[in-house]
């Protein structure tokens, strides 16, 4: 049989006393309130962080209502510019084709006006030509009749009528 050994021999004793002096030195000197208060300020820390996260959060939710918000009124005022410019196109082409049809119809009047400006002339060189040709057959008729004895009578008598005529 094995003879038993002293216990200051065995290592695991000197282990155990380590453990146990090192624990007592811990107490002893405060230890645990101290790890106690690194590990409520590790933990407040922490819970800290986790209220900023969640402000942050909150926060950025609200910027993305917001901005959904925003969003929305930004297509809702695009869809009435557009219309807006839709209409105004409208009324711009209804213009156009109103002032379109004001000027063709003030030039047709000045072509008509023109067209009988020149029809007016036609006829006055017409008259004109007829009242030459009338002259020119005229001229011709009496000098054919004022020729002899009959034609001196009668410009006599026209020189003495225009004596009287000129006083």
């Amino acid at each position: 049989m094995e003879a038993h050994e002293a216990f200051y021999v065995n290592p695991e004793f000197w282990v155990a006393l380590g453990f146990f002096g090192f624990v007592a030195l811990v107490l002893r000197m405060k230890g645990h309130k101290q790890l106690g208060a690194m590990l409520d300020e590790r933990s407040a820390a922490i819970k800290a962080q986790i209220e900023e996260a969640k402000t942050l959060r909150d926060e950025a939710e609200g910027l993305l209502l917001d901005y959904q918000r925003k969003q929305r009124e930004t297509e809702k005022e695009a869809a009435e510019l557009l219309a807006h410019a839709q209409e105004d196109a409208r009324i711009m082409t209804e213009e156009a084709k109103a002032d379109i049809a004001v000027l063709i119809e003030r030039r047709t009047r000045a072509a008509q006006e023109k067209i009988h400006q020149a029809e007016a002339a036609a006829v006055k060189e017409v008259k004109a030509a007829a009242v030459n040709v009338a002259v020119a057959a005229a001229s011709q008729v009496m000098a054919d009749s004022l020729k002899g004895k009959a034609g001196g009578t009668l410009i006599t008598d026209a020189i003495d009528d225009l004596d009287g005529k000129l006083h």
